[in-house]
């Protein structure tokens, strides 16, 4: 069950990315290119994903568990700190190069896109460089 509630979240998700533009690197340096030739239209995207994750989170607070697992697994913290604030530009930088995010990026290798294959081995590449600069001692 928890298997093929996955695999659909990750079909709607992906045909969401590819039907809103988001798996486009053009269409997203256009959106972010606020002094530019700015495109809008992915400020309507992010304004319904806001409103289909705030829905969310109202159900959410009425359940116990979710209905594939134990407990939910959220965030422990909510402090704005300065990993938070710099992992965010850095995340908003990389976007913006890119025109692609982690998502997006994902959905795009199905398309064989070569910036696609690029911008994952990249992400893959700075996923192990953190996760051997931030080891814990143990």
């Amino acid at each position: 069950m928890r298997s093929l509630i996955s695999l659909l979240s990750g079909a709607i998700f992906g045909f969401g990315l590819a039907l809103s533009g988001m798996m486009n690197p053009a269409r997203v340096r256009g959106f972010l290119d606020l002094f530019g030739d700015w495109d809008p239209t992915l400020a309507f995207v992010m304004g319904g994903a806001m409103l289909v994750m705030a829905v969310g989170w109202l159900v959410q607070k009425r359940m116990s568990a979710p209905i594939a697992d134990d407990s939910f697994n959220l965030p422990g913290t909510q402090i704005i700190d300065r990993r938070l604030l710099g992992g965010a530009a850095l995340f908003g930088i990389g976007w913006a190069l890119a025109g692609l995010c982690p998502g997006p990026a994902i959905a795009s290798l199905g398309t064989a896109l070569q910036p696609a294959l690029v911008f994952v081995a990249a992400m893959l590449a700075g996923m192990a460089v953190y996760a051997l600069v931030d080891r814990k001692p143990g």
